[in-house]
């Protein structure tokens, strides 16, 4: 098994992403062995190989797993490579490190917070000048590169634009829009695809040892979101809070209705994000009430207030972006929904990824036209607007239920 196998339905990536590897495996020996650096320099213009990336693609699509896989190969060591194999064995200690996130070389930033600011970023920059400690190459993986700041994103520009000589930046983002035009003319663009739905319901069983009838029900569900589909067919209450989201269109049929359903789903994803949050904030406070040198009985020393704030400033803004992910998450889910009804109303039933609520599905698309069924979806999306915009939750929520009734 090697670090190309678990792009999901992206064969034409990986083909590309391999070459590159190749190319990026002959430069840094033709420079080990002491090739002239004008040849090696020349070697490198002509090759598939560059030394920025951006991976795009629809939620789901494995645009992190691509990035990865990508630096695993740019680091892999493995005997065989020098034979003609392709890099990315999986197997060997540049392979292995890479893909469990310990390799010297290699840097994985996401957030978990709602943008990536100047400081961070001058951070990364710093490191990208390092010359690789034990590797072949100085990777940076940027997961959330679309939650730079402005700021963030020009402190970035530089080092894409003068890069050392052995660093390579991958950046991820949803689409080109969500990078700054400077960065993106500077990068190789690569694009994902949604994978096909038996595509992630065969790595589901092959690779988590999920049951087939559950990863197939699970994978047509989300539409081929890898992440998702292997939570929905794990996790019983990732099931649970989806149920209660496909049943949400039932009950917006009069405003008392649309402004209780709007309620609850605010309150599961608070629900949700404290479920996430509250275990690791305890954990984080105590590692750093510890590290402070905390009296018994929790006094903190003097000259601490400032730092315990910044934490507690930071665990805020997280829970923030879980709560809105989880919202996010439910959004998705009932734009599938209606996307089903849509399906039904102009007469087909290939695809559906909600056949586990076909009864209903059946009704709302008797009892509404696909104009209407259209409106709905629009609502949705501009709920999803809305909060990207920091509109408070429950305001864009109410209105999008709203919207649904009178759709």
């Amino acid at each position: 098994m090697t670090v190309w196998d678990d792009l999901v339905g992206q064969e034409q990536v990986s083909g590309q992403l391999a070459a590159a590897a190749r190319d990026a495996d002959v430069l840094v020996t033709a420079v080990a062995s002491g090739t002239p650096l004008p040849e090696a320099s020349k070697m490198s213009n002509m090759s598939k190989m560059t030394h920025a990336w951006l991976f795009t693609g629809p939620p789901g699509s494995g645009r992190s797993t691509a990035a990865r896989a990508f630096a695993a190969a740019l680091q892999c060591v493995s005997p065989d490579r020098a034979l003609g194999g392709v890099p990315g064995c999986g197997f060997c200690e540049g392979c292995h490190t890479t893909l469990i996130g310990t390799h010297a070389d290699v840097q994985i930033v996401r957030t978990d917070l709602l943008s990536i600011g100047v400081k961070e970023t001058r951070d990364l920059v710093r490191r990208a000048q390092l010359s690789p400690a034990v590797g072949r190459w100085q990777v940076i993986v940027l997961e959330d590169a679309d939650r730079l700041t402005e700021g963030a994103g020009n402190v970035l520009l530089k080092a894409v634009e003068e890069p050392a000589p052995r660093t390579v930046w991958l950046l991820c983002a949803p689409s080109l829009e969500d990078v700054l035009p400077t960065i993106r003319s500077r990068c190789r663009h690569l694009t994902l695809r949604t994978p096909p739905v038996d595509a992630v319901a065969d790595v589901l069983v092959r690779r988590d040892g999920i049951e087939p009838d559950v990863a197939a029900a699970a994978a047509r569900a989300t539409q081929g979101h890898i992440g998702r589909a292997r939570r929905l067919a794990t996790d019983p209450r990732a099931r649970e809070r989806r149920a209660a989201v496909l049943k949400l269109p039932l009950r917006v049929e009069d405003i008392g209705g649309c402004l209780r359903a709007a309620q609850e789903l605010i309150d599961a994803a608070t629900e949700d994000a404290k479920d996430v949050s509250d275990e690791r904030d305890v954990k984080e406070t105590d590692e750093l009430k510890a590290a402070l040198g905390a009296a018994q009985g929790g006094r903190m020393p003097r000259g601490t207030a400032g730092v315990m704030k910044d934490l507690e400033d930071r665990q805020k803004r997280r829970r923030t972006r879980t709560q809105r992910d989880s919202l996010d998450l439910a959004l998705t889910d009932l734009t599938g929904f209606y996307r089903d009804v849509l399906a039904l109303q102009l007469g087909t039933r290939l695809a559906l990824a909600n056949t586990d609520a076909q009864d209903t599905l059946d009704r709302l698309a008797r009892g509404s036209s696909p104009e209407a069924t259209l409106r709905r979806i629009e609502a949705i999306s501009a709920c999803r607007e809305a909060l990207d915009s920091n509109v408070a939750p429950l305001l864009a929520v109410e209105a999008m239920t709203m919207a649904l009734r009178a759709g």
